[in-house]
């Protein structure tokens, strides 16, 4: 089934978390909207910008809406990553990774700008190189 990832395209660690995901999509299971865009319809979703700030949100083709790690699981799932859906999917892990990405959502700008250039300039430069190899 489909999935639609709703992230924060002003967020460099967000855009490198959705470039290296988009570049794993080769079965076309995954969707991303950017919330800062006109293609994100708070109406048609369900959640407002606000709510869809504070966490990450994704949504099945069915319509139903999940946030926080949950996506996560979802999403590498989808993108053929066996090792961190699992992971994603322990219920003993899940108190330490809900907690660190509420800890994540409520600084992500400022841990964006410290971290993301660096991160998104990683994943461009693997995809890339991965691109060269083919």
């Amino acid at each position: 089934m489909k999935f639609t990832i709703f992230y924060d395209g002003k967020c460099p660690l967000c855009q490198a978390e959705i470039l290296f995901l988009s570049h794993r999509n080769e079965k076309k299971l995954l969707a991303f909207v950017d919330i800062n865009t006109d293609q994100f319809d708070a109406h048609a979703i369900g959640i407002t910008c606000d709510q869809a700030m504070a966490a990450i949100y994704g949504q099945f083709e069915n319509g139903e809406l999940i946030s926080g790690v949950a996506v996560f699981e979802q999403a590498y799932r989808r993108a053929r990553l066996p090792f961190l859906a699992w992971l994603f999917a322990r219920k003993l892990l899940q108190p330490f990774l809900y907690f660190s990405y509420v800890v994540f959502a409520k600084y992500r700008h400022a841990i964006s700008r410290a971290l993301g250039p660096s991160m998104l300039r990683l994943v461009e430069w693997r995809l890339a190189k991965k691109n060269k190899v083919l």
